[in-house]
């Protein structure tokens, strides 16, 4: 996996992820992000910007890299 994304909550969106990951530089450039590039979520496309991600789930875009959601409880 190449990069991890700490939750400090039980779950953030797409949108929110993209943010943290620092691919978008505003919550506001996800609708057009993913309307442009292909996203992947546990191994089926998706571009809803409001998708849930739990710790577990692995993000994918083929032009950027691999995500792994994280808790923050778990080590």
């Amino acid at each position: 996996m190449d990069n991890e994304i700490l939750l400090k909550t039980e779950y953030i969106t797409l949108g929110q992820m993209l943010k943290i990951a620092s691919i978008i530089d505003s919550g506001g450039q996800a609708k057009w992000f993913l309307q442009e590039n292909e996203v992947w979520v546990n191994g089926e496309q998706d571009n809803r910007r409001g998708r849930k991600l739990y710790a577990g789930d692995q993000v994918s875009i083929p032009s950027v890299g691999k995500f792994l959601m994280r808790s923050k409880q778990a080590k």
